[in-house]
């Protein structure tokens, strides 16, 4: 917030210009005419912008008194006076947290929700804290809790009892943040999830990945007659349950906690999640339901009260499911009650608040049967099949490639040319009103998908953009070209698309001579395998022509190619994914995700499969799961990176990575297991798994990660988190972490 303001107010300006009228008119002109000119104008400039930082320190002197409108540098000495022990400098939001937050957490020190709360307030995860004495198979003491259904549910294992076997949810649960069941004492030292259960063990179950919300998607059609694909690109992907909780930035009242439920983490949704249903008969359920019975064609008044009265009966009853209650209802006689109209709206009135299927969909319907975890629906309805528009969440590590993410900081100028409601983008002017201008800004304002996409020629200086926090989908029928104009220095913007190719292999090209071209949170599909087995062809970027300056910032890509007769002066890649073919077994070619024969290549913060091929390297918290091969290693660095070292790992006479400089870098001999998965669209692609090596995952000059996601801080919020719960764990409690995503 306040690097914002300090973009909007213009004090260096203002300031500047108001000294500079202050100094006599002879020198400004001696100014001009100096050799070299304009001297004392940069130093007055220099002057104006202490100045403005002069003015910001005034103007903000009061809000340094307060932790949640202070400026960072104030951070510490507020914490001094609460006397916290503050966490890194690096995990600002949770130092900031840790000071607002610290007397509230020492008066209520060794609690189950402080330590629960801990996650989000320091870490900013969500998670669940378990206290594994409760799930020890034992006799229970008077001072228990009395033994009732776990979360007031109807079915599930008592405390302490003996697991339920006709329970298949409490089956699926086993061994998972929710797990109903009880188990003998383990006395092992922990270690992932052996040794868990014990009288001096707590659990912390860890959920890092957000869910990303996504509204009218065009789905794409499914592998059998009436089904659909969430996903645009017709892949099998899991449905995220949404993040429910009320977190501090919506509420002020600290006292409202409560545990974490499964349905309000953010998770890949199971089956279950999303059918787990309790209804209740509520006396205005039934003030609804008696002018529905009594509709044209239904029940005459008199018969719709006394179908009413029957079922006051019921009134406080709690059923597990629509069977149940069905079947308890249907014993009074009145079969207009399950009429497809009045039943759905008398389930919607009954359902209890407290289940998944009131937090995950909309009101009871019977159109569409929905799989969250393939991602998949089924129209159930007669007739037609509707094409409709679907909204999901799904899951992902961070703010790279095109997404539903935040985007506002990048989106700042004005839209010239919208484009909406799908179809055709054309780039001649015709009756389509999609039209993509040679210069300009293009936004889509949708996340609809469109084709054919037309050549954009004689470009000048152009941005084509998706709308905040939409993610439209362009699926290529023929190779992609960007074109500059002639004897211009152009520049290309290409910010929040997702280009992916129909079952053909199609590229974006850029041709002409440009002077800078940036992909900022595109996401050039690297291909992969959809609903039907059928391979999704991977969408590469080649470079035909000249471009002084080619940057590829928060992004996912296909191979980059730069064609021998091409030429990138400098390629600037940060904070990325660059996804190459995948490898085949020696010694077959195997074609780089990165080739140039000229030109700087620098690589800051990424995540590279597949080799390299570039003249000249440096790189920076950067891991290459390939080959790399650099022409000159007497300039350029690898410092804090991690490459594979042999191209044939079983040939020990192969060719070496040649890299140069390398400085607290690593050379790998294994890449097989480094990923939690390396398939595009699911929620663990290019995220380091817990097998990874610890030189990997805090291997970078910051300490985090290397990769794609060292900006996220991972390992330092997870310090910063163990930190904190031992500080306000209760004494000789064992605390377990266990990463669910």
């Amino acid at each position: 917030m306040i690097m914002a303001n300090e973009a909007r107010d213009h004090f260096e300006r203002y300031f500047a210009e108001k000294m500079w009228v202050m100094i006599p008119a002879a020198f400004r002109d001696d100014d001009g005419l100096a050799q070299p000119p304009g001297v004392l104008r940069g130093f007055i400039e220099v002057l104006g912008r202490h100045a403005a930082h002069l003015r910001r320190s005034i103007d903000h002197r009061w809000d340094d008194e307060f932790i949640d409108l202070c400026s960072e540098w104030a951070v510490p000495y507020i914490g001094e006076l609460v006397g916290t022990r503050l966490v890194s400098a690096l995990n600002r939001r949770g130092r900031r947290v840790d000071v607002a937050k610290t007397i509230y957490y020492r008066r209520r020190k060794g609690t189950p929700r402080i330590l629960e709360e801990l996650i989000a307030d320091i870490s900013g995860w969500e998670g669940k804290v378990v206290e594994e004495f409760r799930r020890l198979g034992r006799m229970r003491h008077g001072l228990d809790p009395r033994p009732a259904p776990l979360a007031g549910r109807l079915t599930g294992t008592l405390p302490g009892g003996w697991a339920d076997l006709r329970s298949t949810a409490g089956a699926e649960l086993a061994g998972t943040s929710f797990d109903e069941f009880h188990h003998t004492p383990d006395f092992r030292r922990p270690r992932g999830r052996d040794g868990r259960y014990g009288i001096a063990k707590i659990t912390f179950h860890l959920f890092r990945l957000p869910a990303t919300r996504l509204d009218g998607v065009m789905p794409a059609a499914g592998p059998f007659p009436r089904t659909f694909t969430f996903d645009p690109s017709g892949r099998d992907i899991p449905l995220f349950i949404r993040r429910h909780r009320v977190d501090d930035r919506q509420r002020f009242d600290w006292e409202q906690w409560l545990t974490a439920r499964e349905w309000e983490l953010p998770s890949p949704m199971r089956c279950r999640v999303l059918g787990d249903a309790e209804y209740l008969i509520t006396e205005a359920a039934l003030t609804l339901l008696q002018p529905r019975l009594v509709a044209p064609g239904g029940l005459t008044p008199a018969a719709a009260a006394a179908a009413v009265d029957a079922l006051r009966l019921f009134r406080g009853e709690r059923f597990p499911n629509e069977d149940r209650m069905r079947t308890v209802i249907s014993t009074i006689g009145v079969p207009a009650i399950f009429l497809p109209a009045i039943w759905n709206a008398f389930l919607a009135d009954t359902l209890v608040e407290d289940c998944g299927k009131r937090a995950l969909l909309p009101p009871p319907g019977k159109r569409w049967a929905i799989d969250p975890v393939l991602g998949r629906l089924r129209f159930l309805g007669g007739g037609a099949t509707p094409r409709s528009l679907v909204g999901y969440h799904y899951g992902f590590s961070g703010p790279i490639g095109a997404g539903g993410h935040d985007r506002s900081d990048s989106v700042l100028t004005a839209a010239t040319n919208p484009i909406q409601a799908g179809g055709a983008i054309q780039t001649t002017v015709a009756a389509n009103p999609n039209f993509l201008p040679p210069a300009g800004v293009a936004e889509v304002g949708d996340c609809l998908t469109y084709s054919p996409i037309g050549n954009r020629n004689q470009i000048t200086n152009l941005e084509f953009r998706s709308a905040d926090r939409q993610r439209p989908y362009l699926q290529l029928t023929h190779n992609w070209r960007f074109t500059a104009a002639p004897n211009v220095e152009a520049d290309l913007l290409l910010d929040g698309l997702w280009v992916g190719a129909d079952n053909v292999s199609r590229a974006l090209l850029l041709t002409g001579d440009f002077k800078t071209v940036t992909l900022r949170n595109m996401t050039l599909d690297p291909g992969g395998v959809d609903a039907s087995g059928l391979p999704i062809q991977p969408v590469p970027l080649r470079v035909t022509g000249f471009v002084s300056v080619l940057r590829i910032d928060h992004s996912i890509t296909g191979p980059i190619l730069i064609d021998p007769a091409a030429t990138i002066e400098r390629l600037e890649i940060t904070d990325s994914i660059v996804h190459g073919p995948p490898r085949v077994a020696p010694p077959n070619p195997i074609d780089p995700a990165i080739a140039s024969l000229v030109g700087e290549v620098h690589v800051l913060r990424s995540t590279v499969f597949g080799d390299i091929d570039v003249p000249w390297l440096y790189a920076s918290d950067t891991l290459i799961t390939g080959f790399a091969d650099v022409t000159n290693t007497q300039a350029g660095c690898f410092r804090f990176s991690a490459v594979l070292e042999r191209r044939d790992p079983l040939n020990p006479l192969s060719d070496h990575s040649r890299v140069p400089h390398p400085y607290e870098s690593h050379f790998l001999t294994d890449t097989a297991a480094l990923f939690s998965s390396t398939l595009f669209g699911q929620p663990g692609y290019a995220q380091l798994a817990e097998s990874a090596p610890e030189f990997l995952q805090r291997g970078a000059a910051n300490g985090a990660e290397i990769g794609a996601f060292n900006s996220l801080l991972n390992p330092i919020k997870f310090d910063s988190l163990r930190a904190k719960v031992d500080e306000f764990a209760p004494f000789g409690l064992l605390p377990i972490y266990i990463f669910e995503t």
